[in-house]
């Protein structure tokens, strides 16, 4: 007997008769004997909905209020799932997150787990009930409701695994598990049958979208094993835990799967994009100390982040150009107080472009393996796609290039590291 806890997404939760099937999901684990606690987001679309409502509210909204109005929307889904379970013989029952409780930290709308109460929920398990939790919740040392930003719901699983011990957590969603690349671009894309916390985080953060990223980040520093799975597979599918999705696990245990022949070391485990960057040039700033850090000190203190950041090699007359990237999403923000503070950092001009895309190539093997960048390099020069960026970390290589290149790339990527599978529509 294990103890799972199993997270369903917006997806799998997107109105009665997928719930149902959640319910029938969820029963086969406990009738196999499991321990089992369920996480839920909301249907899809219905935080979008609800954060509509505040902005028509207030558009100055309070967020200890906004917390209150969002997360309403897991809310339902834990009551329905527990109701529908209910009327499939099981025994079930909601805990929100003040109930649990799910106690946390920092801001409204961006907490962060600090604790999670456990006991009352482990002799629930223990009375062989199914605990369902709504994601994305939890509850301030002053008794407020707060929320965990958007995507939060895999975090609030993870941390209820660290803190009743789960065997593992099993992340229920719209993929079966975690490809070498995106398969919507690539037919010839395979599931990994296992990568590391490591990968799945640089993964994650340059453009995968199959997990939150700070998700796993929360899963690595507990110790906790996730799986990537398919909620949508058909009714005599082959059970889970006979035909799993992606493991996430530690490198002492991937270590032990090569070791047992069960999977082969990679050098490259996947290839990722992203088109939600842009990129901002600032020409002629002053190649002086505290030169950069006038630049970068706006934009941290409104929370915008930066990624890829380039200084040229200097000009004449004490001079160098700057170049970063940052989200999409902030751009107007971030140009906005760049020329408010013109004068303090001394730039000539601002050059901003939005049709960009990076790629990013990531895996373990890269640590003990050299001439991985200059293969990337060859193969986009083989095929007349130009680098405008280029980033690196011990086990990932990005590069920025034109948008509409992003697909070009990555395909001729996943064939040039040997990551193509067999076709099958063969």
């Amino acid at each position: 007997m294990a103890r799972i806890v199993m997270k369903f997404g917006g997806t799998s939760m997107a109105g009665t008769e997928r719930i149902r099937r959640v319910a029938q999901i969820v029963r086969k684990q406990q009738a196999a004997g499991h321990e089992v606690a369920v996480v839920v987001s909301a249907m899809a679309g219905e935080t979008d909905r609800l954060v509509n409502f505040c902005r028509e509210a207030n558009a100055l909204y309070d967020p200890a209020e906004y917390d209150v109005v969002v997360a309403s929307g897991e809310q339902v889904t834990s009551g329905l799932l527990a109701l529908t379970l209910q009327s499939l013989g099981c025994k079930a029952r909601s805990w929100l997150g003040w109930q649990v409780p799910v106690k946390t930290i920092e801001a409204h709308a961006k907490a962060r787990v600090e604790t999670i109460d456990s006991p009352e929920l482990l002799e629930s398990l223990a009375r062989g009930e199914i605990a369902v939790i709504p994601g994305f919740q939890g509850v301030s040392a002053e008794g407020r409701i707060t929320t965990m930003g958007r995507g939060g719901s895999d975090t609030s699983a993870v941390a209820v695994a660290a803190a009743i011990k789960a065997d593992r957590c099993d992340i229920y969603t719209d993929v079966d598990g975690v490809y070498t690349t995106d398969p919507r671009i690539v037919a010839k894309a395979k599931k990994q049958k296992a990568v590391t916390y490591e990968e799945m985080l640089e993964l994650a953060s340059v453009g995968a979208k199959v997990l939150q990223t700070r998700s796993v980040g929360l899963a690595m520093k507990e110790g906790v094993r996730l799986q990537v799975l398919s909620s949508f597979l058909g009714d005599d599918a082959i059970p889970a835990d006979e035909l799993p999705g992606t493991m996430i696990v530690s490198d002492d245990e991937m270590n032990t799967l090569v070791e047992n022949g069960e999977m082969e070391r990679q050098l490259v485990t996947g290839i990722a994009h992203d088109k939600n960057e842009a990129k901002i040039i600032l020409t002629r700033v002053p190649d002086k100390p505290g030169a950069v850090a006038h630049i970068f000190e706006p934009l941290a203190d409104a929370s915008i982040n930066v990624d890829m950041i380039i200084q040229n090699v200097g000009r004449d007359k004490g001079e160098t150009d700057v170049t970063f990237t940052v989200p999409q999403a902030d751009l107007a923000r971030a140009q906005a107080l760049l020329e408010d503070r013109s004068e303090d950092i001394g730039f000539n001009r601002i050059i901003t472009d939005s049709k960009i895309a990076k790629i990013s190539v990531v895996g373990v093997g890269m640590k003990s393996h050299a001439g991985v960048a200059s293969s990337m390099f060859r193969a986009l020069s083989d095929r007349g796609i130009n680098i405008q960026a280029i980033s690196t970390s011990e086990i990932k290589v990005s590069v920025l290039i034109d948008e509409d290149e992003t697909e070009l790339a990555v395909r001729v990527l996943h064939t040039a590291y040997g990551l193509d599978g067999e076709d099958e529509a063969a």
